[in-house]
């Protein structure tokens, strides 16, 4: 494609991601904790809920059933928050002592297998002369046509994939 000078035209592309907002979880988390120190059925559960590690959160309360509900708000404050629930992998509840205990991480990345099957439905259901690469945790997609670019974001949206994808770096 040449421009309007006789230059040609560089591609323009964007970045796929699957990556949290620490802030945003962060803040999700405060006003989740702030609630189940206020809330008149969490008193005496003992329901707490605290950073393990970088992307771990660990629910604390006196019974399986609080440990769960707690969650529950938890999930609640990231998606007043536009937090995909997608990113946030839980494991069981477990008794730890007189405890439940749930721990639960934030998925950062997209893994190898993830982007084959990113890339492949790209190249067999997305517009024709649209490019995918794979770099590291994340995918640059790129095309001469800015419209096939979007119609490649409307794709993503719209398919059902089981994790969650940002998309960064228009160019």
């Amino acid at each position: 494609m040449v421009g309007r000078k006789g230059k040609p035209v560089a591609d323009s592309s964007f970045d796929i991601v699957s990556k949290v907002d620490r802030q945003e979880v962060d803040n999700a988390l405060n006003q989740a904790a702030k609630e189940l120190s206020q809330r008149f059925d969490f008193r005496n559960t003992g329901a707490k809920i605290e950073w393990n590690g970088e992307l771990g959160v660990e629910l604390t309360a006196s019974t399986e059933e609080r440990v769960t509900a707690a969650l529950e708000v938890f999930r609640d404050k990231l998606v007043k928050r536009k937090i995909s629930l997608k990113a946030l992998e839980v494991d069981e509840p477990r008794a730890s002592g007189k405890e439940s205990k749930i721990s639960a991480r934030f998925s950062d990345g997209i893994t190898q297998e993830q982007a084959k099957k990113v890339g492949k439905m790209i190249r067999d259901d997305g517009p024709k002369g649209v490019k995918v690469q794979i770099q590291g945790d994340e995918l640059r997609v790129s095309s001469k046509s800015r419209d096939d670019l979007q119609g490649v974001q409307q794709l993503l949206r719209e398919a059902d994939l089981d994790f969650a994808v940002q998309f960064v770096n228009y160019r």
